[in-house]
């Protein structure tokens, strides 16, 4: 091999190798950024909900006056302490989530009039690989809707929603089967029924997310039903009609285009 040609190859392969270096730098120090961020808010509504924890409850500092009741219109609610700064730093906030055990501990946004925004922004609206943690765009997370999906990125480093994967096993669901899904202004717990996988290929899966609000008692069952079908193990739970759902939605790697599922019932 010629001297210029062999000098022309190393210098590629070096170009190469430099511009994935950079990509796998820029990557990684994205994912710590991000990382710091969350951390930051998480800490933010762990102090203002303790804060607030401590405080005395309406009625009991009720009891310590003799003034006599007054009805009153009903008032607005009042946003968790907790959320109020982190909402105040980005009014696309609906709610929290979090699995104890697992790095999922994050803001839920929402964006009815720009879906898929925060498919690949974060908190801050910054493009970023990993995205947020956002809900489907229908659903009333405060009223709620009988089923709010939420959707997040299954990222290699472990953030986002890559701990779902988990969930196939039902160890893990027998060592925690619980999700905590806060909106604004209630605190809620969740436990797993279902866990499956389906296609998100028009036409081919089972789209789970376009399930808001059941129709009648027969929709939901349905719903609730093919969900149960779908899933890798049983847990012995069926939700009934009227009680309120959650699906965890990421992207599952041995079909085309696949998704998996973790389907959660309110207990609280």
């Amino acid at each position: 091999m010629k001297k210029p040609i062999f000098f022309a190859i190393v210098a590629v392969l070096v170009i190469a190798i430099a511009v994935s270096g950079f990509f796998v730098l820029r990557y990684v120090l994205e994912g710590k950024q991000q990382e710091d961020r969350f951390d930051q808010l998480a800490s933010i509504a762990a102090e203002g909900n303790t804060a607030a924890s401590t405080q005395p409850s309406t009625q009991e500092s009720a009891s310590e006056t003799t003034a006599p009741t007054v009805e009153t219109e009903p008032t607005e609610p009042v946003m968790l302490a907790g959320y109020q700064e982190i909402y105040n730093q980005n009014s696309d906030t609906v709610g929290w989530l979090q699995i104890d055990g697992t790095k999922i501990d994050y803001p839920v946004m929402q964006t009815p009039d720009e879906p898929n925004f925060y498919l690949y922004k974060d908190f801050d609206k910054n493009n970023s690989t990993r995205g947020s943690i956002y809900a489907w765009e229908a659903a009333d997370v405060n009223e709620p809707s009988d089923n709010i999906t939420m959707f997040g990125h299954c990222m290699a480093d472990g953030s986002m929603f890559a701990a779902l994967s988990a969930y196939t096993s039902k160890t893990a669901w027998e060592n925690n089967s619980l999700i905590y899904f806060n909106t604004l202004y209630e605190y809620h717990t969740y436990k797993i029924f279902a866990v499956f996988k389906t296609s998100a290929n028009i036409g081919e899966g089972f789209s789970y997310h376009q399930f808001v609000d059941a129709a009648n008692e027969e929709e939901f069952d349905e719903f609730v039903a093919t969900c149960k079908d779908l899933a890798f193990y049983d847990t012995g739970i069926t939700p009934q009609y009227g009680d309120k759902l959650i699906c965890l939605s990421t992207c599952e790697y041995t079909l085309d285009n696949g998704r998996l599922v973790v389907c959660a019932v309110r207990i609280s």
